[in-house]
């Protein structure tokens, strides 16, 4: 089997003899693993065909080095299980990597585009975006002036409105709390936030980013195999392989099994592009809008009987019939909290109890419309997987964007946000005239361009992610998707609808106190008193 080694030695510069980055190259750190990951998958192996319990110790690697991986004497086990598919073994070890200078398209396009992972990065919404943090690929110099160009008239708008912004959120603010006004110092960090968080919807995407990111190492091997697809190819080659260099340089034995990454004409993507049609992208988003609507996501499919089947489990679950449980009092045990305590709790303890896997039978399908900045936390819910575009065959001329609410609030402001829209498309297409390839110059697209995408997730995960996300914290777009999603269930199915609610009203009607969970954080609205027709926020 080929070890990936060829990949692993390619060279950092760009085919015209430039660097990678014109910027600082990302950082990959790993920073925690197993101690012997690979023995480990090896030993869960021979467990499942062994009366007792196996564990390998480093002895059995006696007189073999482990740098000799094909000499290794279970190397030929390793690659036959691998082979055959049989790759439950290679997720018991877990591999934690720090990563820095990596571009906030390379985080949504790769690592968070997949279910199978663990993130914590910084906040653009709580953390202010320097001068200077920004990817940039490898271009030809005059490209590069033009993107370097654009990405500084995108910085100074951030500044500006980050300043323009606050007399509008110190209003808003202040009117909910009026009580705090008279120490408006004490709070100017939490108002420049609130401000900060509209403002960088006109930063590129590629704006940088660190995070933790832990993976398994079956994980980490799907990586090496797929970094050539997707919207940034280059930014995934470049730090998929020093993964996988630091992979083998803490356990060598994986080259047992490592494959070469497959090239991009292997994936059906690159086998359709030619036969479209360069106008069917603008077609496919107007029909996709006018299907929306005022919305910004519309319920388009769903398990029709979905109350009936949940009842059925619940009872099912119980050992009850339709004469001692009914329909509404099934739904009520699993989703009321007055019934259900469980569901006020912080840890989301649904999917390990016997009535909160009863909502797993039902499920809902969602067209939605957001933000690259909302999709990017959108996308963090994991159990609510969604097919997102190839994003370069979304973007045309036309700038295509969403803007905040906040931003909508003042006329002057709202020009010259559509200004800074302009202006990054007009630099995505002179950076590509000058020589840039289009993934390249599509780093300039800002935090604020549209994405749509279908979106699918059963009861129970959908119950956990509106219980987050209809808090009035939460980031603007996703609570809006939030309400219009809840209230289209509640028009399908009512008995369940009623129960999908933010987790303050959760804990008000499981008799937890205190009611809000967010403490200092306290959005200065009593939701858990409001009927959700009434939800309405500005900041």
């Amino acid at each position: 089997m080929p070890d990936g080694l060829h990949h692993l030695d390619e060279s950092s510069s760009d085919p015209d003899g430039h660097r990678a980055f014109a910027s600082p190259e990302p950082v990959v750190r790993l920073v925690n693993a197993f101690t012997d990951p690979f023995l480990n998958a090896v030993a869960a192996a021979k467990t499942c065909y062994s009366s007792k319990g196996v564990v390998l110790s480093r002895d059995v690697d006696e007189g073999h080095p482990p740098e000799d991986a094909q000499a290794l004497p279970y190397a030929r086990l390793a690659q036959s299980v691998y082979e055959a598919g049989h790759h439950t073994v290679f997720q018991h070890a877990y591999f934690q990597f720090t990563l820095e200078n990596v571009s906030r398209q390379f985080i949504w396009a790769f690592l968070h585009a997949h279910p199978f992972y663990n993130s914590e990065q910084v906040s653009q919404r709580y953390v202010r975006v320097k001068s200077g943090a920004f990817t940039v690929p490898p271009m030809p110099p005059s490209a590069r002036e033009r993107y370097e160009a654009t990405v500084a008239t995108q910085v100074a708008a951030y500044e500006r409105l980050r300043e323009c912004l606050m007399p509008i959120v110190e209003e808003e603010y202040f009117r909910l709390f009026p009580g705090r006004r008279k120490k408006a110092d004490t709070y100017r960090r939490t108002i420049r936030r609130k401000a900060q968080e509209a403002a960088r919807y006109v930063l590129p995407v590629a704006t940088c980013a660190r995070l933790h990111h832990t993976v398994s190492a079956l994980t980490l091997l799907r990586y090496h195999r797929a970094c050539r697809s997707g919207d940034a190819p280059f930014e995934q080659q470049f730090v998929v392989r020093r993964m996988i260099d630091a992979l083998l340089a803490h356990d060598p034995r994986y080259r047992v099994i490592l494959e070469e990454p497959l090239d991009p004409e292997a994936f059906p993507e690159a086998d359709a592009t030619p036969t479209i049609s360069p106008h069917a992208p603008a077609t496919s988003r107007k029909a996709f809008d006018d299907a929306l609507g005022p919305r910004v996501s519309r319920l388009v499919g769903y398990t029709s009987n979905a109350e009936a089947i949940t009842a059925d489990a619940v009872r099912e679950t119980l050992g009850a019939d339709r004469s001692t449980l009914s329909d509404d009092e099934a739904l009520a045990l699993a989703l009321d909290p007055s019934r259900n305590r469980l569901l006020g709790e912080s840890l989301n303890l649904k999917p390990h109890t016997k009535l909160g896997r009863c909502l797993t039978h039902a499920s809902y399908t969602f067209r939605k419309r957001l933000s690259h900045s909302a999709d990017s936390q959108n996308q963090r819910h994991r159990l609510t997987p969604g097919s997102r575009p190839i994003l370069r065959r979304q973007i045309d001329a036309a700038p295509d964007y969403i803007t905040p609410r906040l931003i909508q609030e003042d006329d002057r402001i709202r020009r010259e946000y559509h200004d800074v829209m302009e202006v990054a498309w007009d630099g995505i297409r002179e950076v590509t005239r000058r020589g840039a390839e289009p993934a390249h110059a599509q780093y300039l697209l800002p935090n604020a361009v549209t994405i749509r995408f279908t979106e699918t997730g059963n009861l129970e995960a959908l119950h956990h992610k509106y219980a987050m996300r209809l808090c009035y914290n939460a980031q603007e777009e996703i609570w809006q998707a939030s309400v219009d999603e809840v209230e289209q269930i509640c028009d399908v199915h009512p008995r369940i609808g009623r129960y999908l609610l933010p987790p303050c009203s959760l804990r008000h009607l499981a008799h937890l106190s205190p009611v809000c969970p967010e403490g200092t954080r306290y959005c200065g609205v009593k939701v858990w008193r409001l009927d959700p027709s009434e939800y309405e926020r500005l900041l």
